[in-house]
């Protein structure tokens, strides 16, 4: 089939990379301009610079235009293809191949449609993520499913490794919904929107550690946030601290949030949890912290003793 590809980032790199090697031919590849927004500067394998060295027309768009539309109307694709494009398609441009338009969303849709989704699907205690193969509706993330495929979160799942599990699913889910429009056995299973889950983009201080939670979700949100990505961070008397290594307590610690507590195993023991007042919660033990200057810590060099507060402000 004749293929027009809109994407960004390592996910809209691999599906072109998918779509190279397999029999459709590519016609045009629409991408966003470069960004230094934190979550769009990471995983930022450049679609413009594999479509170039294919000899692929580039389009380099914001958000969809009357150019664009004009484009791909003269081109006539049989179908389009999004993975990662990041604003939402009128149907003036999704519904001009005779096709439609396949979009790939790495969640299990219809949960945590929207943004980040594999990174809101750990912190949130989620079992699994995986990937979505869906045709483009009006609404976001919304269309009917051609295929998904899972992959399982565990009790040492993050946010890096559940990403790339993701991103490696792309290839054989792509081809899979592309053979099934081409021969006609796509069979579309609707979305139970009542089941729908919205997240919205992350920002930096979607990162910071609220220590009235229990120390079992802070772990989780430390995992989540593993680098590439900003980690998840706090404050210790007016410096940042990333946490970049933490586990769950062994034994059971009481009082106030947030209170640099002990030494337990090789790391530092955080008071957590709004009910740790009654002493009947776990701590966070932080392994390694990363400071402001890029200095990798051991949580003991770190703090050489316990007393003082974590807090979320610098204050």
């Amino acid at each position: 089939m004749r293929v027009v590809m809109l994407g960004y980032q390592t996910w809209g790199h691999k599906t072109l990379e998918a779509l190279v090697k397999s029999r459709h031919q590519v016609e045009l590849v629409v991408t966003h301009p470069p960004s230094e927004h934190s979550y769009e500067s990471i995983w930022a394998d450049s679609v413009e610079d594999l479509a170039r060295s294919e000899g692929i027309d580039v389009h380099l768009a914001k958000r969809p235009t009357d150019e664009l539309i004009a484009a791909v109307t003269d081109i006539a694709p049989d179908v389009m293809v999004a993975n990662n494009w990041r604003t939402w398609l009128p149907p003036e441009l999704f519904a001009i191949p005779e096709h439609g338009t396949l979009n790939l969303h790495d969640s299990l849709l219809p949960e945590f449609t929207g943004f980040s989704p594999v990174i809101w699907a750990l912190i949130s205690g989620a079992s699994q993520t995986g990937l979505t193969a869906h045709m483009m509706d009006d609404d976001l993330d919304t269309g009917g499913i051609i295929t998904q495929r899972a992959v399982p979160i565990t009790d040492t799942s993050t946010g890096t490794g559940l990403v790339q599990a993701t991103i490696d699913l792309i290839p054989e889910v792509l081809i899979e919904a592309l053979d099934a429009i081409e021969f006609g056995t796509a069979e579309l299973t609707p979305q139970d929107l009542s089941r729908r889950t919205f997240f919205h983009k992350r920002a930096d201080i979607d990162s910071l550690v609220d220590w009235t939670k229990p120390a079992g979700e802070i772990e989780r949100f430390v995992r989540a946030l593993q680098d590439p990505y900003p980690n998840a961070y706090t404050w210790f008397h007016g410096e940042r601290l990333r946490i970049t290594a933490a586990h769950l307590s062994r034994s059971i610690y009481g009082g106030t949030p947030g209170r640099v507590f002990i030494a337990e195993d090789d790391g530092m023991v955080i008071v957590a949890g709004s009910e740790a007042y009654r002493g009947g919660s776990r701590g966070l033990v932080i392994d390694r912290l990363r400071t402001d200057d890029g200095v990798e810590h051991k949580a003991l060099d770190y703090f050489t003793r316990g007393g003082g507060y974590l807090t979320n402000t610098p204050a």
